[in-house]
């Protein structure tokens, strides 16, 4: 039987509708008990009418699960409209923009776009990571298919398709340079497309609050999903060690978890009460929905925490003490308005912090000044040196380039050098995930999201670097094209002069117009 509802995009669209999605998790196999169950549960919300999706996660935790269209089909034909996830992970884009020709022809046009947690041990042992992509560039691909451009240089024409995309967010970062950094990210993936966003796990409403500022502040007409998830103690624990990325359960928050465990439910009722709380106030301060999860949640348990917001939304103000937890010296974007324990459009002093003092960063960018810009007294000696031995000493430009720049920052010889723009760190070597337009919402306290507490991450080591010499803002805004493996291993230096590299197909290295080659000396050179 089939069920009438509204679909996600026009709910979203609708100011008068409070839009309410559910999470899936499907896990491995095709066939199991765990399937059936969520299969249940979707058919359970499909019949409430006040859910609009559910999202079906791909390969979550890093782990093979099933496929979300092979469940997302089978939802949709109950009624309810599925977002299916879609993670850079596991595919290149060739692979992904199959698969996306695919999803259209199925009509899945709800996505979820996301980078994807790092993946762990499979057949044999850990998997290769891909991350071929950043989110922003596989929104700005989707966008590209949207309106009909062929992914594969744009020359030829593809019918368009109808992708209505998502995209994560974490407002729940505790140091300046990780949430400065997740809402530039923000504004990159607003610019290649995003139709709407999902927060990331916490339990703090100012910092709820801080997001939907940050918005109206950045003029950004992007609904928002606040995420509601209801956690039972097995997960508590593994969030709050920070072994669940992205997602924050504090030490105020745990302890609270651990007394109200001690109850004969073993906190249960307590965790569904805050999370109907958490509901009522985040439609209060003016999300345009919710984003609900949780491992082991039946149908009762959704609709009992429906049925409580409602009994606690015409009050919801008195539900803030009850959702403030973040430690006191944590960063906040704003400053703190007393009357209401949210924010006060203001933004807040700059964090203290130990300066960075980084001599290579001057030098590298004063040598880049001189050498790489058509302005720098360099630029034309060294573009002819490089012209010239890009022919008969092509091995030797390569060789020597990558000596040097191996030595400096740690170069993986990508032939398609991001070091402008990344105040001279080196992505492929320096990030776990080779992201190139931001971070991935997986850091802790300053720590790489797959070597925590081993590794910084790498975009806070980038914003502490320019921040040193006031230059922090170049990341808010612009666009780093995907690599293109058709350089690997040739000479950055040619590449960028012929205008063959990442900065000729959208780049935002400034100050520098591509060589005009022939095709035949072009082709003696490369």
């Amino acid at each position: 039987m089939a069920y009438e509802t509204k679909v996600l995009r026009h709910s979203l669209a609708d100011p008068d509708d409070f839009t309410i999605t559910f999470e899936l998790v499907p896990g491995r196999g095709g066939h199991s008990r765990a399937i059936d169950r969520i299969l249940t549960l979707a058919a359970e919300m499909a019949a409430d009418r006040r859910f609009q999706a559910v999202s079906i996660t791909e390969n979550a935790g890093g782990h093979p699960a099933l496929s979300p269209e092979v469940l997302g089909q089978e939802i949709h034909a109950m009624g309810l409209d599925a977002i299916i996830h879609l993670s850079c992970k596991d595919k290149n884009r060739n692979q992904m923009e199959s698969q996306l020709f695919a999803w259209s022809r199925e009509g899945i046009d709800n996505l979820l776009v996301i980078a994807g947690d790092y993946p762990q041990k499979g057949y044999q042992g850990c998997p290769k990571p891909v991350y071929d992509l950043d989110t922003v560039q596989a929104l700005d691909m989707i966008s590209a298919l949207n309106r009909g451009v062929g992914a594969g240089g744009g020359k030829k024409s593809v019918e368009p398709t109808s992708f209505f995309k998502g995209v994560a967010v974490s407002p729940f970062k505790m140091l300046e340079s990780e949430q400065v950094m997740q809402y530039g990210k923000l504004l990159r993936k607003v610019a290649a497309g995003a139709d709407f966003a999902i927060t990331q796990v916490g339990y703090d409403l100012r910092k709820f609050h801080e997001l939907l500022v940050f918005k109206e502040q950045q003029q950004l007409a992007i609904p928002l999903l606040g995420n509601v998830f209801i956690p039972n103690m097995a997960v508590v624990e593994l969030m709050h060690d920070g072994r669940v990325p992205g997602c924050v359960i504090t030490d105020g928050l745990y302890s609270q978890l651990q007394w109200e465990a001690r109850a004969a439910d073993g906190g249960r009722e307590a965790r569904l009460q805050r999370a109907a709380k958490l509901l009522a106030a985040l439609r209060g301060i003016g999300y345009d929905g919710v984003h609900i999860g949780g491992p082991g949640l039946v149908y009762a348990d959704l609709a009992y925490v429906l049925d409580q917001a409602e009994s606690y939304a015409r009050d919801w103000q008195a539900c803030i003490p009850d959702l403030s937890f973040w430690p006191q010296q944590a960063y906040y974007l704003f400053q703190k308005d007393e009357t209401t324990g949210l924010n006060r459009h203001v933004p807040a002093r700059p964090a203290a912090g130990k300066k960075v003092f980084a001599p290579g960063y001057f030098l590298a960018r004063g040598v880049h000044d001189l050498a790489f810009t058509e302005q720098g007294p360099f630029y034309k000696p060294l573009r002819r040196f490089c012209l010239l031995l890009g022919g008969r000493c092509r091995n030797c430009l390569i060789y020597s380039e990558h000596v040097i720049k191996a030595v400096l920052f740690r170069c993986r010889n990508c032939g398609d050098c991001t070091l402008a723009e990344l105040a001279f760190l080196c992505p492929q070597s320096g990030c776990a995930k080779y992201l190139l337009n931001g971070p991935c919402g997986g850091s802790r306290d300053g720590w790489c999201e797959v070597y925590p507490g081993v590794r910084r991450c790498f975009y806070v080591m980038v914003y502490e670097r320019l921040k040193s010499c006031g230059r922090e803002r170049d990341l808010a805004s612009g666009y780093i094209a995907p690599r293109n493996w058709e350089l690997n291993n040739t000479s950055s230096w040619l590449n960028f002069y012929l205008g063959r590299d990442h900065t000729a197909r959208g780049g935002n290295c400034p100050g520098r117009r591509p060589v005009a080659l022939s095709g035949k000396n072009e082709k003696k050179l490369l």
